[in-house]
């Protein structure tokens, strides 16, 4: 158990264990209770309340080890002990009174959270201000007007690049993160061929879910680190650029992030919100396509919250001035067939010659069609995805990711040759238990498998392994016989493969039914028909 485990408990007032309570003392013992996570402690227990149990617990074990009781009292931020209602000591903080007013429910102006987040940027707001504001978010919510003020923000702590005199309009999609999801490659081929230029600024994976940075940078020499004149020399010349991000866009999210990763934080729809579109805004694009993902490998495991993280980033994104549409996408089991970043590569490269899985085929149809439309580079949405595909089948798709591979340094011969990508040393298949039907292949637990694996991150300086990797060679709803091959993996160490085949021997369900086809897109959202405004909105971790 860690630290944050702990946070997470009772942000979601969950009743604190013993071994929960010796944690957080044994942490403050040994040093390693750091300031924000102490902060984002507080917050929660100030709007959860802690019970006579729990204090009893945290008490006694303090004692037993020493602990004076301002170990765990942050007085300078006025967040001095864990207390019910939110109703903290006056201090006289820049910021402290904002926070205080958040963390008893109160909306705030737009003026102070410009002040917070240009506070962020300077580094004049502390890491436990910082944890203290993000938990009374998550907790608190904010409503449409809060957000759009704390989206704007974050866009302008930094530099929002201009784009004058393209050949065609700047677009860019964002997922919410999957299993197998490597969209952004063949849909950029895609956009490309049909007329559009596209700015995108990826990032890496975290977590279970896997990064367009990692992908990339398996094809030998690609380069990630263009700046905005280097990305306006390609737009012109080849019309897409994929690249990382800059320090001097939207500085004050990187800050953010890092304490929300730290302190349970990071589902907080308004913050997610803020944080995605503070980046792609920041790309001066005029229209952009969310693939807000749903189910067990997805961060939104129920269509309830994915629905309501799409609402938040169609309204929010389409107030800022860019049209914005959404698209909810079942994840459940991984998209296509490939996981792991070589293998995606290789998928992606079949999928722009016409032969890739169908559901990878279809997700990139309907993204590139909604765009599509959006600009009006197709009259309407069957128009957009006759185009999309006569794109894919006619190759204009693949030689447009080409030229983009080429351009930013990558060697263009694994396109042709997908042999000469990272490849692995040891293989083994995962088969079927029993004569049936495949009914699940969970994601999540793929996911963590690629991580084991050593393809994936457990935190951001993880060297990845991008030849490691893990095909489905069986969909869910296929009829499979005991012993029959439903997955392979790829590894270079025997040791993490070992650690990875529980996980993929747990994720694998067969049954004696077929189970009904799920539709893999769910619903199309776009921004309601009023505008952001300060109208209240207290749902809890909203």
């Amino acid at each position: 158990m860690i630290v944050v485990d702990v946070i997470e408990q009772k942000r979601e007032r969950r009743p604190l264990t013993p071994s929960h309570c010796a944690c957080l003392v044994n942490a403050a013992r040994d040093g390693t209770l750091a300031p924000y996570q102490l902060a984002a402690f507080n917050v929660a227990a100030a709007v959860n309340g802690l019970s006579s149990e729990e204090r009893d617990m945290l008490g006694g074990l303090r004692t037993q080890a020493g602990i004076p009781p301002e170990r765990f009292e942050l007085r300078d931020i006025g967040l001095d002990r864990p207390i019910h209602g939110g109703k903290l000591e006056q201090t006289s903080g820049p910021y402290h009174d904002m926070i205080r007013r958040k963390i008893a429910g109160e909306a705030l102006s737009t003026g102070e959270i410009a002040a917070f987040v240009r506070g962020v940027a300077d580094e004049s707001v502390r890491d436990e201000e910082i944890a203290a504001f993000c938990m009374a978010v998550y907790l608190r919510g904010m409503n449409p007007g809060e957000v759009l003020a704390l989206t704007r923000a974050m866009l302008h702590s930094g530099e929002v690049l201009e784009w004058d005199g393209l050949p065609g309009p700047a677009v860019d999609k964002h997922s919410t993160g999957g299993v197998g999801d490597k969209v952004s490659l063949p849909l950029t081929g895609v956009l490309v061929a049909c007329g559009a230029c596209v700015p995108m600024i990826s990032g890496r994976g975290l977590g279970h879910t896997g990064g367009t940075l990692d992908k990339l940078q398996a094809i030998p020499g690609y380069r990630i680190d263009l700046g905005p004149e280097a990305m306006r020399q390609h737009l012109n010349e080849v019309r897409a650029v994929i690249t990382g991000q800059t320090t001097s866009l939207a500085p004050a999210d990187r800050r953010l992030y890092a304490i929300r990763d730290v302190t349970g934080t990071v589902s907080s729809i308004p913050l997610i919100t803020a944080s995605i579109l503070s980046k792609k805004l920041a790309e001066g694009i005029q229209a952009l396509v969310l693939d807000v993902k749903v189910g067990s490998g997805a961060f939104m495991e129920t269509r309830e919250d994915a629905e309501r993280l799409a609402d938040s980033l169609a309204r929010v994104g389409s107030a800022a001035g860019v049209r914005v549409s959404a698209l909810l996408t079942r994840m459940d089991e991984p998209l296509g067939v490939a996981i792991g970043n070589a293998n995606e590569v290789a998928e992606s490269v079949a999928c722009l010659r016409g032969e890739g899985p169908q559901d990878l085929e279809t997700l990139v149809v309907a993204l590139a069609t909604e765009l599509l439309v959006d600009t009006g580079l197709a009259a309407d949405h069957e128009h957009a995805s006759q185009k999309a595909l006569e794109a894919i089948h006619s190759g204009r798709a693949l030689a447009a990711f080409r030229r983009m591979v080429e351009a930013q340094g990558g060697d263009t011969r694994v396109i042709d040759d997908p042999s000469r990508l990272p490849s692995a040393a040891l293989i083994h298949k995962v088969v079927a238990p029993h004569d049936g039907y495949l009914q699940r292949v969970d994601a999540r637990r793929v996911g963590r498998a690629l991580i084991a694996l050593g393809g994936g991150r457990r935190v951001q300086e993880d060297i990845v392994d991008h030849a490691v990797g893990i095909l489905q060679l069986r969909k869910v709803g296929a009829r499979v016989a005991c012993g029959e091959p439903v997955l392979e993996v790829s590894a270079n160490d025997d040791r993490r493969l070992q650690d990875a085949l529980p996980l993929l021997e747990g994720a694998i369900l067969v049954g004696p039914d077929a189970l009904p086809a799920a539709p893999l897109i769910l619903a199309r959202k776009r921004a309601p028909a009023q505008s952001c405004d300060s109208t209240p909105a207290r749902t809890p971790g909203a």
